[in-house]
């Protein structure tokens, strides 16, 4: 199983719900990239997207692009490819000073809060020199990039939402610790809508004391994906 696929993948649909619906291009890979379309009337807003064969079919099924959102600073992915086959331009938050609007190949527009006018507000969730990431949240629906996720490298026997390897040792807190989310939406597996504040709370709860199992249990994994990290 490679730990990334490279170029366009298949809509593989998963996360479906009245207010959007998710895909995963590649499902063979290990990182099990995750893609989201947030639907906001007529509008579609995509969170750090990865191109795949049909989806322009698929979404136009909801409304018309009207952005593509960028909440990891390492999430690039194909923003910038379907962003300027839409006419739209990349969102970046504003803090995230990491990826400069010179590295996205596409017209950037900065955001403070809101995402558009969805009511998904942005929340950071890390800001250090080389990790700038954030989620949105509209009070019912989080959307999260890397910290949390669900892809099976992600995950400690008995999870169904779990910190990422790199971050097991030093799991995030807030805000996420004080979110009561009905369902999570990541950017790696298929995302949790039962029970999706307990699961929440149980991974950053629990992160630390399962680090040392994780990390023999999936050394190998976690050294490509570190090697792979600037490529997502």
């Amino acid at each position: 199983m490679p730990v990334k696929e490279s170029g366009r993948g298949t809509f593989n649909e998963i996360d479906a719900f009245d207010g959007g619906v998710g895909w995963i291009a590649h499902p063979d890979e290990t990182m099990e990239r995750a893609s989201h379309a947030l639907v906001d009337g007529d509008d579609v807003w995509l969170v750090d997207p990865v191109d795949a064969e049909g989806v322009d079919e698929h979404l136009a099924e909801y409304g018309d692009v009207a952005g593509v959102v960028v909440l990891y600073n390492y999430h690039r992915r194909d923003a910038a490819d379907i962003a300027k086959r839409h006419d739209v331009p990349v969102s970046l938050p504003e803090g995230m000073t990491a990826l400069s609007d010179a590295d996205v190949s596409a017209p950037v527009e900065r955001i403070d809060e809101e995402l558009g006018e969805t009511g998904y507000y942005l929340r950071e969730v890390t800001h250090t020199g080389f990790w700038q990431e954030w989620a949105l949240f509209d009070g019912e629906t989080l959307v999260t990039a890397e910290s949390i996720g669900a892809a099976s490298y992600f995950l400690a026997p008995g999870e169904r939402l779990g910190v990422t390897l790199i971050r097991r040792a030093f799991p995030p807190k807030s805000p996420l610790d004080e979110l009561q989310p009905e369902r999570v939406l990541c950017g790696h597996g298929e995302g949790v809508s039962t029970d999706a504040a307990g699961e929440l709370h149980r991974a950053l709860r629990t992160a630390r004391r399962t680090a040392p199992r994780m990390y023999l249990r999936h050394a190998p994994t976690l050294a490509r994906s570190m090697v792979a990290a600037a490529l997502r």
